[in-house]
Formats: C-alpha cells, structure tokens, sequence
C-alpha cells in the first residue's frame, strides 16, 4: 500500500510537470510587472527583439536566481527546473500578434514629475557647458559629472536597458534617453529632475532631436514607425507608418539629424531605401512623384506637403545600416547586408556614387572625422577584423588600413588633439585602448588600465583636455585621462559605464564625435 500511494504521488508530480504550461506560468508571476502581452510594464518587454540584445546572466538564470540591484525576484523556490526552462523558452518565442501602437496609447503611457519644479538657472555652479553624461547600465542610471572636477552632480534612475545616445536640446539645458522598450525619458539638467517620460514604441533603436531642438524622431522595430514627439511636453506630434514603395512595412533601423539639412534621415532595414524628413516648416515643396534636389536632377519622393514632416525617399539598391555623415550631410556611407563594403550616398542628387571595400562589417555610425594633409578624412573600426580603415571623403578612397590587437566598436578624437582613441572591444585583447596620432596614422600608445576588464568609448570634455574611459565591467568605472601626456589622472567607481556624452561637444557637433 505504501509503495502504491508513493508511486501515485510521483505519476502526480510528473503529471502536475508535463501539465505546466509556460503561457499560464508567465500569467501568475511575471505579468505583473512585464505585462499581460510580454510588452513591459513594470518591467522590460519580454520579446525576443528586447531579449536578443541584452547582455549579462542568460534567461534561464535570471528566472531562477534573480537579478541582484533590481526588482527582479528569484523564481527557484517557486518553478521547478524544467519550469524555468520552458518558461524561458516560451519567453524567446515571437508574438503570434504584435500589437498597434497608436498616438492614443503612446499619449496615456506619459507620466510627469509631480515634484518637477523648473528653475530659471542652473542649481548648481559649474559650467553648463562641461557636463558629461555618463550611462551606467550595470544598475540602469545615469551619472552627471562636472567636466572640470568630475564630481557627481547627480545620480539618476533611467528605463530598463538604454540604448542608443542621449540627446540635448540645442542651448544643452534638458536631456532625452531612450530605453530597447520605447520609452523616451526627458530630464532636466539645471533642475536635476525628471520632467516625465513616454512611451513613443513598443521596441525602439534610438533619437534624434531636431536642429531647433523642438522635435524628438524615435526609430521604431516594433510597431514599424517612426514617432515624432514635441520636446515642450512629449506631446505626440505625428506617428509615420514606415513602408518600401511596394508598400512592406519596414523597422526603421536608426534615425540621425542631419542639422545642415534641417532634416531627420532613416535607414530602413527592409526596404532598399532611405528617408528624408524635413524638421523646417518652409522647407521645399515636395511634388507628388518627384522633388525637385539641391543639385541638377529629380529625386522620388513619398506624396506630401510642403514643410514640417515632408518626405522625400531615395532609392537605393540594397538596404544599408549603421551610418556615416560627412561634414556637411551632404553624403552618407552606409554598410552592406554582407558587412564587406560601404556605399556612398549622396543626399543631394539622391543617389549612390561610390563603393569603398570595407571588408570585416565596419561599425560606421562610430567612424569620425577630420583634416589631414589637407584633406577631409573619416575612419571606422570594424566589427569582425582587427583594423581601422581610414577614408579620403573627397575622392571617396581608403588611403590607409591601421592594425589593432582586436575588432573594435568606437572612435573618439577632439579638435584640441593630436590623437584619437580606438578601442578593442572584442576578443581577449578587450582590455586595451589603442592612441592614434591623426597625420602619421601610427600607434603612439597602448593603454591596458585594468588587465583582463573591458576597456571602450571614449568621451573627452569641452576643452579636449581630459579623456574619459569606460572600464565596462559591473564593478566599473570611469578612467581620466590627460589627453596630452596620456597619464592617469583620476578614476570615478561606476556600475556599468558604457557611454559618455559631454554636453558642448554634442551640441555642437564637435569634431572627434559621432554623431
């Protein structure tokens, strides 16, 4: 009888196992937090878009352990092993149906500071100028140094996995951040508060603030949108569904201001073309077909009005990603789906004229610029090759190839240097930086400051004096450096740090930065 009741106790379990269904387990305890759909809430959304992207401990462990310095609870105690498996399996499979995300939904997500109190200057004494941002994702915060003493003004609370760069209003006072679940973040730097936040997206890529600082253009994978939000209220001003001309819709791969243009441009990942939109009230007329360019030629265009928000679409002959502006937005390059070569587009004729081998993906939206010889040149690292190309953006040839201890992910370099820095963002040599003297293209120093950590981005402040290093580890920090004798000078413990953002070097689209 014993061995009876004991043998029905475990066909029970095993069936109470095999019975278990991820659906209803995700319903009882995460869509509290996550949301009934896997959209976010609380929460992250849970959708693979968001999942394929995150870093650190994998699903099954962040089920089951929790994720220490967040609100995420441990599960062990409460799901069997193979409950957590397949939860997170279910979890890592796509919607069988992705919500709208209109304007009314993105209106009632917003949510104001009831505490904001907006003062007419600065709380604090150092220059407005000289703030660096610097986004800690280890714990989902944001650090606000001075740029002269690297003290911490401020310490703030950003949306769950950041991407992206954030953005300044023309005159550097208030700041936009973008998190992988759309929501859109406004802070004000004299105040040291949050204004408010919203939601423009269900899964977002990045910003771009208008030349006048009156708009914000969020990149949109899920739904395939582009949202236009006022910058005075976070205010929906405009949603733009996003399609090729056979009329697939498309995710908007990145969005960039190009400020010389007065214009946002968007790199589509399914559709063979590029977006222009104009972010000026009197700019040209755009004809139903065609408009008329800046040079000799017509370009086609999407059917539209003169002025805010017209646009115009280039067709190109493949999709591109990942951009590159020269100096004055008149040509783009961007990379190929087989991550070999860059093309040249240029945004005023609208059309490609170059090809440029540049094999090993390069990373172009982190390529930089400057006058060598007399020349304009440009340079990239690259993703999967141990090198940096270096690119004349005249003749549109690669002039030279430098070698590095490993592919890289960022460049940085200032008007007041002879130097620019290029990370080793992959493989084992991730703990070294490499300095590049910008007319000779050599090697002038290796940095390795902490053996074995990884060492990437580099922002420098307003006078190009300092530089400062992300040791991109949990248990991080920030390096100052000298950016002339290249010695230590300072190093500020971080959770996390991966980018930094000095206000004056953004706003004025500082030569050295990506932009």
């Amino acid at each position: 009888m014993i061995r009876l009741i004991a043998s029905l106790s475990v066909l029970l379990l095993l069936s109470g196992a095999l019975l278990a269904d991820p659906a209803e387990d995700y319903a009882d305890n995460c869509a509290e937090c996550h949301g009934a759909a896997r959209l976010g809430g609380i929460g992250p959304a849970l959708i693979p878009q968001t999942l394929g992207r995150m870093r650190g401990p994998n699903l099954v462990s962040v089920i089951r352990d929790g994720r220490k310095a967040t609100q995420m609870p441990a599960f062990g105690d409460l799901l069997s092993g193979e409950q957590v498996e397949d939860l997170a399996a279910f979890l890592k499979e796509p919607l069988a149906e992705v919500p709208d995300w209109e304007p009314a939904d993105i209106e009632a997500s917003l949510v104001l500071n009831e505490d904001y109190a907006p003062p007419v200057e600065p709380r604090w004494s150092s220059d407005p100028m000289n703030i660096t941002l610097v986004v800690e994702t280890g714990d989902h915060h944001v650090s606000v140094l001075d740029g002269d003493t690297f003290e911490t003004l401020d310490r703030f609370e950003t949306p769950f996995a950041v991407h992206g760069g954030p953005k300044f209003t023309p005159e550097g006072r208030y700041v936009f951040i973008m998190s992988r679940d759309g929501w859109v973040q406004k802070y004000d730097l004299y105040a040291l508060q949050e204004v408010g936040r919203i939601r423009a997206g269900l899964n977002s890529r990045n910003i771009a603030i208008s030349h006048d600082g009156k708009w914000l253009a969020v990149a949109n994978y899920l739904p395939m949108t582009m949202t236009l939000l006022s910058t005075e209220d976070l205010s929906v001003a405009r949603v733009m569904n996003v399609a090729g001309k056979d009329g697939k819709a498309s995710r908007v791969s990145a969005v960039y201001q190009a400020p010389n243009r007065k214009s946002f441009i968007l790199a589509l990942k399914d559709a063979a073309e590029i977006w222009e939109v104009a972010t000026d009230p009197n700019a040209e007329p755009v004809y139903e077909g065609f408009v008329h360019s800046r040079e000799k030629g017509m370009v086609e265009a999407l059917p539209s009005s003169q002025g805010l928000f017209a646009r115009r679409r280039i067709k190109i002959a493949e999709p591109l990603d990942d951009f590159f502006f020269d100096d004055d937005y008149r040509h783009l390059i961007g990379a190929s789906r087989d991550g070999a070569r860059g093309v040249v587009v240029n945004l005023n004729v609208g059309r490609e004229i170059a090809e440029l081998p540049l094999e090993g993906m390069p990373h172009l939206g982190s390529g930089i610029s400057w006058r060598r010889d007399g020349h304009r040149v440009m340079a990239t690292p690259h993703l999967k090759d141990g090198k940096l190309s270096v690119v004349d953006t005249e003749t549109w040839e690669r002039i030279a190839t430098i070698r590095t201890d490993g592919p890289g992910f960022f460049l940085r370099s200032h008007e007041n240097t002879p130097y620019f820095w290029a990370d080793v963002f992959f493989g084992p040599n991730k703990d070294v930086m490499h300095v590049i003297d910008k007319e000779s293209l050599e090697i002038v120093k290796t940095l390795r400051p902490v053996e074995g950590a990884t060492v990437a981005h580099v922002e420098f402040t307003r006078d190009g004096r300092h530089a400062l290093v992300s040791v991109w580890e949990d248990d991080g920090m920030v390096i100052v450096y000298d950016a002339a004798t290249l010695e230590e000078v300072k190093r500020l413990p971080m959770r996390k740090p991966s980018g930094k953002y000095n206000v004056w070097n953004k706003i004025t689209f500082s030569e050295g930065t990506s932009h």
